[in-house]
């Protein structure tokens, strides 16, 4: 049964707090929580949301939709600051999680959902007329779901670190993602069911790890019976139907109403973020930060919490000021953010040769290079770009010092180089048998440590011929006396599945190259 009480004494205080800590435009206002509302949906399930109202007129709803419940940090960040400044929100356990009912069919199930619990806002008699939605991650994606068929209520958006394809995701470079899904849907499994359960969940996930395939991994981390990961692994193509509602994609073209992206240089749906920046036909503005995809929780909150309260200050309630620049950028390297008309600026294509010793030079290159993997003790993976632990920048020597990992390394820069947008790489490559493809650029500081700074992945056929592959985007300053890195491997072990083959790897430097989109003359602003 819904419980209603008023914040009382103690919550205020821990609001105040809250707004100093993380720099939140001043609140206070009283504010009504109910908890257990049940939201009834069009086959019977009965999804649990708590309310938080202010007291008195309120400037809209902002509806949160989530698998992982409605305490902290959700309650105190969305919940009671968005009430505090006289929005209405409704933070909803999705279906078959934290006492919502129906079986849990992850990411499949939020569009109707999502649509039922609309319905159900517009039955309400305190519900204004005016919505708005939040949320990162899953809770993106609850999002994109919704947008693809856009309430007309519906006023203003913020995603943060939201896919809109999590086919593509998962199964996207040709290889399952291993570690990050193998690993959430272990966690999601033991959820709600008490610390032991989620400290033996962890232990089962480690030990699958050790597994040499991912079918063995999968019987290990989840046990025989099948489950949803299950079918993610056996769904290798992502033209088939079983992938169509894993896709939101409509929702960049349905999407008409104002929206804030935020992302993060080291989240694993970067890619997917500066897509629906570039998509998106409507009023749109980016924030990028130099954040892992689970620091977005916290860490970021400094940032994306007062960008989202203006976001929806300006759009929900009419009484903002407008956002006075479209793109905020942390660029990396330097420590310092950027604002920008658009995203990517303009730059100028800079290319370096590769050497078969080893160099990366302002010339043609020349010679070639050799390494092999063996799936026996499989390249394993160093920070980067995904969602599990270990995310993020990393010291990439343990890495760069194995025999199947190939570096390539510049002089010592003589003044600043700044790369604002996506790297490309070209290699004349040939592999013995259908390959993995695992690039790197890194950045090298005067004590020879080598940071991470963008990368890709790809799964190759038997290869004779030049590869063009796209580095993630970035926006990041070598600084003098540094030196620019490309690492070349065979794989990234668990993050991506391993290759089952050993393979050679033979580049032809002559035909190969790095290009990079070079910025400058842009003043930064803090």
């Amino acid at each position: 049964m819904a419980r209603s009480r008023r914040a009382g004494a103690v919550a205020r205080a821990v609001g105040a707090a809250h707004r100093a800590v993380f720099g939140l435009p001043p609140g206070g206002q009283p504010y009504e929580v109910t908890h257990g509302v049940a939201v009834p949906t069009r086959d019977g399930a009965q999804l649990l949301a708590d309310l938080y109202r202010p007291v008195g007129e309120a400037h809209g709803t902002v509806l949160i939709r989530t698998p992982y419940g409605r305490g902290l940090p959700e309650s105190l960040f969305h919940g009671r600051a968005f009430a505090e400044r006289g929005y209405q929100v409704v933070l909803q356990s999705v279906r078959g999680t934290h006492g919502s009912t129906g079986e849990f069919q992850p990411i499949a199930q939020e569009a109707a959902d999502g649509q039922d619990t609309v319905a159900w806002l517009r039955k309400q008699p305190w519900f204004t007329g005016r919505l708005a939605s939040a949320g990162g991650s899953y809770l993106g994606w609850a999002q994109w779901s919704l947008l693809q068929d856009p309430p007309p209520e519906l006023s203003a958006a913020v995603v943060m670190v939201g896919p809109h394809d999590f086919g593509r995701a998962i199964r996207g470079t040709g290889s399952i993602a291993l570690a990050d899904f193998l690993g959430w849907s272990t966690t999601m499994r033991a959820q709600g069911r008490g610390l032991r359960a989620l400290l033996a969940a962890r232990r089962r996930l480690a030990a699958s790890l050790r597994e040499p395939t991912p079918e063995a991994a999968t019987a290990t981390a989840l046990g025989p019976q099948r489950t949803w990961f299950s079918d993610w692994l056996a769904h290798s193509d992502l033209e088939d139907p079983f992938w169509t509602p894993y896709e939101a994609s409509a929702a960049l073209s349905a999407t008409r109403i104002p929206v804030l992206l935020i992302g993060g240089w080291h989240d694993v749906f970067l890619d997917q973020t500066l897509e629906q920046y570039d998509r998106l036909d409507a009023d749109v503005a980016l924030t990028i930060g130099p954040w892992t995809h689970l620091e977005t929780a916290l860490k970021a909150a400094r940032t994306a919490d007062p960008e989202t309260l203006a976001w929806f200050d300006e759009h929900v309630a009419g009484a903002g000021s407008r956002r006075p620049f479209p793109v905020r950028v942390h660029v990396t390297g330097a420590a310092e953010w950027r604002t920008l008309p658009t995203w990517p600026p303009k730059t100028h294509a800079h290319t370096l040769g590769l050497t078969g010793n080893g160099q990366l030079v302002d010339e043609t290159g020349w010679g070639s290079a050799e390494f092999r993997y063996d799936p026996v003790d499989p390249t394993p993976s160093l920070g980067g770009r995904h969602m599990s632990a270990g995310a993020g920048r990393r010291d990439n020597r343990p890495l760069e010092s194995r025999d199947d990992v190939l570096t390539f390394t510049s002089a010592p820069l003589a003044s600043e180089l700044e790369v604002l947008g996506a790297p490309a790489v070209e290699l004349h490559l040939t592999t013995s048998t259908a390959a993995s493809l695992f690039v790197r650029l890194c950045d090298v500081d005067p004590r020879g440590r080598s940071w991470n700074v963008t990368e890709a992945f790809t799964r190759l056929a038997p290869t004779s011929g030049p590869v063009m592959l796209p580095l993630g985007s970035c926006a990041h300053r070598f600084l003098p006396g540094h030196r620019l890195r490309l690492q070349i491997s065979g794989g990234a072990y668990p993050r991506f599945a391993r290759n089952p083959e050993p393979c050679e790897y033979t580049i032809a430097c002559e035909h190969s190259h790095l290009t990079l989109p070079v910025g400058g003359g842009v003043d930064a602003s803090a």
